[in-house]
This record gives C-alpha cells, structure tokens and sequence, in this order.
C-alpha cells in the first residue's frame, strides 16, 4: 500500500472529539495488532520525544463494524517504510518525511479508501486535558515560588520568570485531573545559577506559595485556548491562558480545558529526595473537580 506523504490532520487542538476520515494506508505490526493511517484524526497520539500525555481512548467506525484504538502513537514514513515511536529515525520537520498518527487496532478489516467514524471517549479527554492545564499552570507557579533562588540570570518562562521548569525537568506524566513532574537539581543546574541551600527545610513554605498563586489564578476563570500555525502534526501548537495582566503562552502539542474555572481547586504537593547522589524535586498536581 502507499504511504502518505503528507502528515496527518489533527483535529484534537480545537477539542474535537468526533470526525469522519478516510483511511490511508492499512498494515499488520507483526503481533497480531494493524497499523491504521487517516487522512484526518481527533485521536491524541503519545509522542515518544516526549511522552507526557499518552493516547485517547476511541472507536473507528466503518459500516456496523468498529474497532478499539488499543493505542494511538505518532509514527514517520519516508514512503518506503512506516516507523512508529522510537523507532523513528529522524527528527520532526526533516524533509521528504511525514509524520503521522498511528492508530492501533487488534484486527484486519480496514483498507485504503475506507471511510471511518472517529470517536474519542470524552471523560478521560476532559479529565486528561485538566491535568494537563493544572500541569503548566503549576509550573509557572512552582517557577514564581523559586525565583529568588536564582543567583544568575537564566532563561525566563512565559511570564518573564526564571524557568525553573524548563531548566530542571526531567520527566513529565499527565493523568486524569492530575500530573506528576519530576526534576533534578543536579551539577547542571546548580552551575547555572540555581540554590538548594535550605530547599528542604522551605519546602511547606514553598508549597503554600504555589497553592496560594494557584487559587488566585483559577478563581479567575482565565480564558484557555490552543493557538496553532496549522492543522498538520508537525505544525506547531501553544497553550495560551489570559491570566490577569497577561497572556501566557507556551509551546504545546497536548490537549486542554477552556477555563480555568473548570479546574476547581487546584493544589500541589512537593517532595525532595535523593537519588544515587543528586537531590530530586517532585511535583505533584491534583484538580479537585
């Protein structure tokens, strides 16, 4: 079968959850489980560069048949082969590549040419997209809080603060109403400028710092919005909150809520530990909806 040369439409940045597409290119993975590619998609992909929000759950419809998407990952051909997840040799944008969103189904029956009914399951679209705002607005807060702990200028964050996030995060996981971000606060770090003199025992005053900035931001029922450059995969995507006297925004390929309001209460626990020698930072992020 032909690949595609193009990469595919995504439709989820403006919080579609239902589509009809065509099918464009079909194969077996080789453990009982198929490859679906359409021209268009309201599916959230896991991206292996940086897998922080996983996939949609969703149905494909053709007919009175459907098939569960048992995963959905984003992939990259070159028109000889199709690669998906890590096994993608080349970084996004590189010419003569297309970068797609890979459904997998555990059964045949979907060929070229078909039409299908996309369905995302909307509860865990919505309660992901919540962790997912809580999970940047957090950050920014957490950055706030740790500002005075930056001996040296470094690179600012969307409100003109010290990226402590940016600079220091080493892993990301977005769940239903709730995030876990994880960073180090090692050599690198330190050389630039950053303090853990005393981090331990602030700690609960730092903590009560960012839930106090939350619940002054969510009681304000910002407006959240994805701005794009385009519909394509590849083409970039921001996160844009108008919180009071600004207007944040951040690079981001995940999905969202449209207010802060439908958040409730956001709040965070941190915790620090050592790990084989070098202090580690956990965030965790819950929205009491």
């Amino acid at each position: 079968m032909t690949l595609p040369t193009e990469d595919t439409r995504v439709l989820y940045p403006s919080g579609a959850v239902d589509t009809e597409a065509t099918v464009v290119h079909a194969e077996p993975l080789g453990d009982g489980r198929f490859a679906v590619l359409l021209d268009a998609t309201c599916v959230h992909p896991v991206d292996a560069g940086w897998p922080d929000q996983g996939p949609d759950l969703a149905l494909l419809h053709h007919g009175a048949a459907f098939w569960p998407v048992d995963d959905c990952i984003v992939g990259a051909t070159d028109g000889s082969a199709l690669y998906i997840g890590d096994d993608i040799p080349v970084a996004k944008g590189t010419p003569g590549w297309a970068f797609v969103v890979v459904h997998v189904v555990d059964a045949a029956g979907l060929n070229a040419g078909d039409t299908v009914t996309v369905e995302v399951d909307e509860g865990l679209r919505d309660s992901t997209s919540a962790g997912h705002t809580g999970c940047h607005l957090a950050s920014l807060a957490l950055n706030a809080a740790l500002a005075d702990r930056w001996k040296k200028e470094v690179r600012p964050d969307a409100l003109g603060t010290p990226d402590f996030d940016g600079l220091a995060i080493d892993e990301s996981l977005i769940g239903p109403n709730a995030s876990v971000d994880t960073y180090r606060l090692g050599k690198s770090l330190r050389k630039k400028g950053f303090s853990v003199d005393g981090l331990d025992a602030a700690l609960a005053s730092i903590e009560a710092t960012v839930n106090a900035t939350l619940a002054g931001w969510v009681g304000t029922d910002a407006a959240v919005r994805i701005d794009r450059d385009g519909d394509l995969l590849t083409d970039r995507r921001y996160w844009v909150c108008e919180l009071p006297g600004a207007s944040v925004r951040i690079p981001c390929g995940g999905t969202h809520v449209t207010s802060l309001g439908t958040l409730g209460a956001v709040t965070v626990t941190l915790t620090l530990h050592d790990l084989n020698g070098t202090d580690v930072l956990t965030m965790n992020t819950s929205a009491a909806r």
